[in-house]
């Protein structure tokens, strides 16, 4: 059995930051100790800190990869392995792959297809293959006002490694875009429709919702169960909002739009998600309610990169740095998001959980990631 051993590194524990030397071998942690150690071959870590690693649910970064710029579809295994290599240097060791599973068809030509059952199977040949570096799981984001939601749901069966499963619905005048001016910034600026062309637009994705939203939604709760994967809600901007997700049995609630649906969340026993840009940039780019409120508040348990792989890391250091506890903020990237989604054997630095690790070198103020061990393997 050959061991690694990091020594003289700052260690973030469960409610602790220490120093310390973390021990693993044959893929999992094997002990966990105060003091350093002068063993051979010990990698003296200069009192770097050394953390779990990075555990991501919500993450575009894929889609950015297989889609570069408009229209251009990117061969498929260059832009999964560069998604995988990208979040490995990021510290990222556990990600959840986000496919939207839903489509949309609309008379002014901004749409989509189905894709996500195809790159599924991609992605999952790859890690059956080997080629991926770290821990890979599916994410199904259920777009409810959509097409062919319950037919894209069914092609997905237990074996799939869908974690996650997440009720999206962005019809106009609700939620993420309850103020439709900003959906009109957003689809005009990105599209290029004219204003007539954008009312229409709205128009017709409130028609599919009010058609097909009650029957999709439901779909979607089902899936997850069957599935076995954990259920999210998605942008819940009222206290009844969130007690219609809890009452589907989420366990998760992605980007919260407001103060009010945070606290109702909390009471139901719902986590809270917010991006890592969100505290980064000092506030959401929706206008709604800004993270560090929520983290200030009490209200915040796990942060995710959404569209920046870079910032997760980056976020909870901020965090750790306002509240004055790191041990806490780091948990908000590793233990809870692992929590959340049942996977408890990581997320920890603990004897006999995986020895997922990243080792991080503040500079300036900044964290740089130095080395990442996935299951023990050094990818990073």
């Amino acid at each position: 059995m050959t061991e690694t051993v990091l020594t003289n590194a700052r260690l973030i524990l469960d409610d602790e930051v220490i120093s310390g030397t973390v021990v693993f071998a044959e893929g999992s942690i094997v002990s966990v100790e105060t003091g350093s150690t002068r063993v051979a071959g010990a990698v003296d870590c200069d009192g770097d800190l050394v953390m779990p690693g990075l555990v991501e649910l919500h993450t575009d970064n894929l889609e950015r990869h297989i889609q570069p710029r408009p229209a251009v579809d990117w061969p498929h295994a260059a832009a999964i392995l560069a998604h995988d290599r990208e979040l490995a240097s990021c510290g990222i060791t556990t990600v959840f792959d986000a496919l939207r599973v839903g489509t949309l068809r609309s008379s002014t030509g901004v749409g989509y297809g189905a894709y996500a059952r195809a790159l599924a199977t991609e992605i999952l040949a790859m890690r059956a293959a080997g080629a991926l570096k770290i821990s890979h799981h599916l994410h199904l984001r259920a777009e409810i006002c959509s097409q062919n939601l319950v037919d894209e749901l069914d092609s997905f069966a237990p074996e799939d490694r869908v974690g996650l499963v997440s009720l999206m619905d962005h019809t106009p005048g609700q939620r993420q875009f309850a103020d439709t001016d900003k959906l009109r910034a957003y689809i005009q600026g990105k599209k290029g429709l004219s204003a007539d062309q954008f009312d229409i637009y709205c128009e017709e994705l409130r028609g599919f919702q009010a058609a097909h939203g009650a029957a999709h939604e439901a779909a979607a709760v089902a899936a997850a169960r069957r599935l076995g994967a954990a259920l999210a809600s998605h942008d819940d901007t009222t206290e009844g909002q969130v007690a219609t997700s809890a009452g589907h049995g989420v366990a998760l609630a992605e980007f919260p739009t407001t103060v009010e649906a945070a606290r109702a969340c909390r009471a139901h026993g719902v986590a809270v998600m917010m991006g890592a840009p969100n505290v980064i940039r000092g506030g959401s780019h929706s206008g709604n309610v800004a993270a560090m409120d929520l983290a200030e508040a009490g209200l915040l348990d796990i942060l995710s990169s959404d569209y920046v792989p870079a910032a997760l890391l980056l976020a909870a250091m901020r965090l750790g740095e306002r509240s004055g506890d790191m041990a806490a903020a780091v948990a908000t990237v590793t233990a809870a998001p692992a929590r959340a989604v049942g996977l408890t054997d990581r997320g920890r630095i603990a004897p006999g959980l995986r020895a997922d690790l990243i080792r991080v070198r503040m500079r300036e103020g900044f964290p740089g990631v130095e080395a990442v061990w996935s299951e023990g393997a050094r990818v990073a």
